[in-house]
């Protein structure tokens, strides 16, 4: 995988890939990155990269001809440049452009992204980008949540460390396997030494070394910190099918002991 950070401040992104697996990764030769700055690409001495909108309104927007020149400095074309309309689709690699307008970014969004060879992230600033870049270039518009974040740079790490720890070689398949969001449910509480700390202590079936009481103790509360805190999970992974019977079973189970609690507390 290859990553390509466009961005008015390219240093943001360059610490984070700098750290921890990921920095191990690159040195591996697993993952490839690159930062652009836009501001190489101005025009002027004062190296201006934004300008206001048409018609008025707040903020600044990002101008188009930095923008166009950073996009095709890494080989990336204009999708209108030989006849002035739509020449088709683009080859890779996904040029993705970070914005609260865009489709919401999930675990599957991030399964979905880690497969494709290189990802160029353009990071907005301010109000946004001109239009036409995005119609020129961009391949699609991402936003990682119902929120609105200064810049792009921060949604950009967040979609680099969700997709990278995907890739093949990068972390043990074993370390995925019952990681929030897959299959369907969060990922359950979990405890290490030292076995009794103050008043709290690790309970007593993770002591137990019974390898398959464990096993369902852990989906259990699984089941419970997803009713608890996403019970949309549960409800959109009934829809879809995504339980087993053992799993559906302890749903069932669950739900039954929430309403008997609610019951209990308003009788006392």
């Amino acid at each position: 995988m290859r990553y390509t950070v466009i961005s008015l401040f390219p240093e943001i992104v360059d610490v984070f890939v700098k750290s921890s697996i990921i920095a191990k990764s690159i040195e591996r030769g697993i993952v490839e990155y690159q930062s652009v700055n836009i501001r190489d690409f101005a025009f002027d001495k004062h190296r201006t990269c934004d300008d206001a909108p048409y018609g008025g309104g707040a903020g600044m927007l990002l101008l188009v001809e930095p923008l166009a020149r950073a996009f095709e400095s890494i080989g990336v074309r204009n999708r209108f440049a030989e006849t002035g309309e739509a020449s088709g689709v683009l080859k890779k690699p996904k040029k993705i452009y970070l914005t609260p307008s865009g489709r919401l970014f999930n675990q599957k969004l991030a399964a979905e992204l880690a497969r494709e060879d290189e990802l160029v992230f353009l990071c907005g600033r301010y109000e946004g980008v001109d239009q036409r870049i995005i119609d020129a270039y961009i391949d699609e518009e991402i936003s990682v949540g119902d929120y609105v974040l200064s810049s792009g740079e921060a949604a950009a790490i967040t979609v680099i460390d969700a997709t990278y720890r995907l890739i093949n070689r990068v972390i043990s398949p074993e370390s995925l396997v019952e990681e929030s969001f897959v299959e369907g449910l969060l990922e359950y509480p979990q405890w290490t030494r030292p076995e009794v700390y103050g008043k709290l202590a690790v309970p007593d079936v993770l002591l137990s070394g019974h390898h398959e009481n464990i096993r369902r103790w852990r989906l259990q509360k699984r089941v419970e910190k997803t009713l608890t805190v996403r019970p949309d999970l549960i409800k959109t992974g009934l829809e879809q099918g995504l339980f087993d019977a053992e799993t559906r079973k302890f749903i069932k189970d669950a739900v039954e002991n929430m309403i008997d609690k609610q019951e209990s507390e308003l009788e006392a």
